[in-house]
C-alpha cells in the first residue's frame, strides 16, 4: 500500500498511526529520512546530531555526526523503503518504523553502532545496542556523548517563548536573514539569540515583511 499526503505549511506531510508510506528514501541525518514531502524520524533510535563531535580513545576529536550521516546516506539514499507510522512528533515529523527489503533500518543502524536505542521512547533496540557495544561496533569504539544530552546542552533559544510563534528568524554568519519553519532541515538545530537581532515570528508573511527570506531546505 502506498500513501500520498498533502504537505502542510512547514513542508512535511501529516500521517496517522498505522498508515504506510512507501518510496525512495532521501537521507536528512543519522536518524531522519524523507520520502517525497514526508519527513520521517526513525522510531526507537537516536543518532548523533550533525554538529556533534566525538573523541577517540586517544582523545582526538572527530566529526562523528557528519560521519554517521554519510554512512546512512551511502546505505539508504535512493533505496525503496516501506515505513509504518507510529506517531507524529512535536515538530510535525512522522515517527515511523522503516524497512528496506524487509530489513528494519533502525535495528541495522543500532547493530552497526551508527545509532543508539532511544530508551525514553522504546526498548525495542536495547539488545541490538548491547550487541554493538560488546563488539565495539561503530561509535562504541569511541567516546560519545548521548545525543539527547548533546541537544540539551545546545537547546538555548531553540524553543519559542510563545507556542503560537514558532518560526525562527536566524541571521547567518554572513548577515543573511533566513527564517526556518518547523519541520525544515535546519529547524531543530537553529537557536535564536535576541541579543544579535534574531527573533521569532508567528507567520511566514510577518517574517518576509521584516526582511527575512525563507530557508531553501
Amino acid at each position: 500500500m502506498v500513501c500520498f499526503f498533502v504537505a502542510s505549511l512547514c513542508g512535511a506531510a501529516a500521517t496517522s498511526a498505522g498508515e504506510v508510506i512507501s518510496g525512495k528514501l532521501r537521507v536528512i541525518d543519522g536518524d531522519s529520512l524523507a520520502i517525497g514531502d514526508v519527513q520521517i524520524r526513525l522510531f526507537g533510535i537516536d543518532a548523533p546530531e550533525v554538529k556533534q563531535t566525538c573523541r577517540t580513545e586517544q582523545g582526538v576529536t572527530w566529526e562523528c555526526g557528519v560521519w554517521v550521516g554519510q554512512q546512512v546516506t551511502t546505505r539508504y539514499a535512493g533505496q525503496v523503503a516501506r515505513c509504518t507510522t507510529v506517531t507524529t512528533d512535536r515538530y510535525g515529523r512522522t515517527v515511523a518504523r522503516c524497512d528496506v527489503d524487509g530489513v528494519d533500518i533502525s535495528e541495522e543502524l543500532v547493530l552497526d553502532g551508527l545509532a543508539f536505542a532511544y530508551r525514553s521512547y522504546s526498548h525495542d533496540y536495547v539488545l541490538a545496542e548491547k550487541s554493538a557495544a560488546v563488539r565495539d561496533a561503530g561509535l562504541h569504539a569511541h567516546r560519545v556523548q548521548d545525543p539527547s544530552q548533546f541537544r540539551q546542552t545546545r537547546a538555548a533559544g531553540r524553543f519559542p517563548p510563545d507556542p503560537a510563534c514558532r518560526i525562527k528568524g536566524n541571521i547567518s554568519a554572513k548577515g543573511v536573514r533566513i527564517y526556518h519553519l518547523p519541520g525544515q532541515r535546519d529547524y531543530d538545530r537553529t537557536g535564536i539569540r535576541p541579543e544579535t537581532a534574531e527573533r521569532w515570528f508567528c507567520t511566514a508573511a510577518e517574517a518576509r515583511a521584516a526582511g527575512w527570506r525563507a530557508a531553501k531546505r
